[in-house]
């Protein structure tokens, strides 16, 4: 009898710490809606929420994760795999609890189209980051804002960035697409205005070359025009892969940082433009804003 009553309590407690470990790894919340005025139609995003988000009444930092060229708000978590990476980070200690919002930007680049029939940017700026502080307990202060993506989004991350900056604390793009306008003259006419026409205006004859809006959103250009002082207190954290087709892209990026006065770090890794390579970046970056989130 002594030994059933010990094995009881040893399978009761047993069930007490699987429940805890699962509980700790928070959960997502995939494929919701936001009804947009701005843009006229529901916008998908995906949330993951912390570790007893339902039991407190705590508010959180928060990180947008944006997504590439052709994926959706379920990239970062079905291949991303940003459930499983955040509880393995978080059963060392190694980030704090975070909200992380993952958007459906389609291919919009995360702009205003060139014709303003489809105004993403004005979207997540005046409605989703809004709607994600005030419905998940987000906390408001820039200095618990971070905004992170890949390709597109890593892209959409400086975009952003660079012309908010009184928004994020922190910023982490990986494999960012950033345009050489000499790499663009290689485009064929129907390659560019399949990737770019509907975001950034059709080229219709000659050598392709950057449209007027394409130039009013370049990356390198706003960081010619950027008051080095509004990014005092910005923290940057570049990554891309040797392999990568945008790694000269992103060199040039570093490059344009440093010429104006602007703090950033900045890793090539072993890898290529893959998800492989994005699930072993994705542990710095959260290490890397939560840094941020952290009293120094």
């Amino acid at each position: 009898m002594a030994y059933f009553y010990g094995m009881r309590n040893l399978i009761f407690l047993v069930l007490i710490a699987s429940s805890s470990v699962v509980h700790s790894q928070g959960k997502i919340l995939e494929s919701l809606t936001l009804s947009s005025e701005i843009l006229q139609e529901d916008v998908s995003y995906s949330v993951f929420l912390p570790a007893n988000f339902d039991v407190s009444n705590r508010k959180y930092p928060v990180l947008y994760l944006l997504h590439g060229y052709t994926d959706d708000e379920t990239g970062w978590t079905q291949f991303g795999e940003v459930e499983k990476l955040v509880a393995e980070l978080q059963m060392d200690s190694d980030v704090t609890d975070m909200v992380i919002a993952m958007p459906n930007a389609g291919v919009s680049w995360y702009v205003n189209s060139f014709d303003g029939s489809y105004r993403y940017e004005d979207f997540f700026i005046q409605e989703f980051i809004p709607h994600i502080e005030e419905t998940y307990r987000g906390r408001s202060e820039r200095r618990y804002r971070a905004i992170a993506g890949l390709s597109m989004g890593g892209r959409g991350t400086l975009l952003y960035t660079l012309k908010y900056p009184e928004l994020f604390s922190a910023a982490a793009p990986l494999s960012s697409s950033i345009w050489l306008e000499a790499k663009i003259g290689d485009y064929t006419l129907s390659r560019f205005n399949s990737w770019y026409g509907e975001a950034f205006g059709r080229v219709e004859s000659g050598t392709v070359t950057f449209t007027e809006h394409m130039e009013a959103n370049h990356i390198l250009s706003l960081i010619e025009e950027a008051n080095p002082a509004a990014f005092n207190r910005m923290r940057f954290y570049i990554d891309c892969g040797d392999d990568d087709h945008l790694v000269e892209e992103n060199i040039e990026l570093s490059k344009a940082l440093s010429a104006k006065g602007i703090a950033h770090e900045f890793r090539v890794r072993d890898g290529g433009h893959s998800w492989s390579y994005w699930r072993e970046a994705l542990p710095e970056v959260l290490r890397f804003v939560s840094a941020g989130f952290h009293q120094q």
